[in-house]
């Protein structure tokens, strides 16, 4: 609707975004540094973040950026993963079926990441999204499946990704050591900064092939406090005003429409009301 009358080609504020358009802060690109150089070492990272901050945007430019001939990427997102399931859905990736017994499972997993690492000279980078989630149980055979040449190697790269509390809840504790002590990194991605709200605005807007100013400077500071600088909320509240603007005929959105907008439309959460 608001496409239209913006003259826009795509829609701006959705989460389908190529991954090549996506926006990218000096934090994200750190955080896209360090998780090659991860990869690059058959490494243990943790990317952590509150919900709707980026995680899975990070990841999306992240797997972006590797080279299909190097390096072969297995992602799972499962917040009721068991080992079993685990195993099955990695194998799955690979194009392999899985046992019954997970035993039978890991083994040719293993089997299978040696042969990429050693034949086709490629590294198995394996991403868990939403691990906070997950149990001891299944968090455990991580440990397992890194264990290389007596613990004295790593067969493939591993990224967890989660909320915060995959470390306050569960990797910080006594219980968590042997796992925690394999990881290598740790990654906090933060909110998005004022700067980098107006940067992310702009990111999206090119992407939808607006030429025109939409937002003014003071229409930009109200969205990164509405928000919070949490991106799922930039993207509700600058698609509500743009809804809105549409609707009043008006070509340029100002602190007012977003104040607007942000008290009569928005199911702010306390997440977003903390800035």
């Amino acid at each position: 609707m608001y496409e239209q009358f913006f003259e826009m080609q795509n829609t701006p504020f959705v989460r389908n975004i190529p991954a090549g358009r996506l926006y990218r802060s000096r934090r994200i690109d750190e955080a896209i540094g360090r998780l090659k150089y991860t990869v690059d070492n058959k490494r243990f990272s943790v990317v952590m973040a509150d919900p709707g901050c980026g995680k899975s945007t990070l990841m999306r430019l992240f797997v972006d950026t590797l080279p299909r001939e190097k390096y072969l990427p297995l992602y799972l997102s499962d917040s009721k993963l068991t080992p079993r399931w685990l195993y099955a859905g990695l194998l799955d990736q690979m194009g392999l079926e899985a046992k019954i017994n997970r035993g039978d499972s890991k083994r040719i997993l293993q089997r299978e990441i040696e042969s990429i690492n050693h034949t086709q000279g490629r590294n198995v980078v394996c991403i868990l999204d939403e691990a906070h989630l997950l149990d001891k149980e299944t968090l455990e055979e991580f440990r397992f499946l890194l264990n290389c040449n007596f613990d004295s190697e790593s067969p493939m790269s591993l990224i967890l990704v989660g909320q915060r509390e995959l470390w306050d809840q569960k990797l910080r504790l006594q219980t968590y050591a042997a796992i925690r002590q394999r990881i290598y990194m740790k990654i906090l991605l933060e909110r998005l900064e004022a700067s980098e709200v107006r940067g992310y605005i702009a990111a999206h807007l090119a992407y939808a092939g607006c030429s025109q100013e939409l937002f003014t400077s003071d229409a930009e500071e109200e969205i990164h406090k509405v928000s919070g600088g949490i991106m799922r909320e930039i993207n509700a509240i600058c698609e509500k005003t743009l809804l809105y603007a549409c609707q009043q005929q008006k070509r340029l959105i100002d602190g007012h429409m977003v104040r607007f907008v942000a008290d009569n439309e928005m199911l702010q959460t306390e997440e977003a009301m903390i800035v």
